[in-house]
């Protein structure tokens, strides 16, 4: 087995681990980061109704470090909830770590007004 490929499934299942402890409502919907090596993402999921009430990422943005595009995603996603009455979300680091990248775009969120 490549290391990449140990990799993917690594963090698939610790996702899922991580995905039998949390789960998304209307009221206090999931925010999912991914984060591939070139961007970031970031959604909004009601997991009762599987639904995704809104979603980012840093595809548009050219210029700066992935942790710099990191907190311009997070600052979008907390505007995003806060239009749609948000206030407190589960965060789900999709099996990644919480350091760099995702926690750069948990600290823009929570700056930008949301509570987890």
């Amino acid at each position: 087995m490549e290391k990449s490929q140990y990799k993917t499934e690594m963090r698939a299942k610790r996702h899922n681990r991580l995905r039998h402890r949390i789960s998304g409502t209307a009221v206090r919907p999931r925010l999912s980061v991914y984060r591939s090596n070139m961007f970031v993402y970031a959604q909004l999921i009601d997991d009762e109704t599987n639904k995704t009430l809104a979603s980012v990422d840093s595809r548009k943005e050219t210029k700066g470090t992935a942790v710099e595009k990191a907190k311009v995603v997070g600052a979008e996603i907390a505007k995003k909830a806060t239009a749609l009455k948000i206030t407190e979300v589960v965060f789900d680091r999709g099996g990644f770590r919480y350091q760099g990248i995702v926690a750069a775009l948990a600290d823009a969120a929570r700056e930008g007004g949301l509570k987890f």
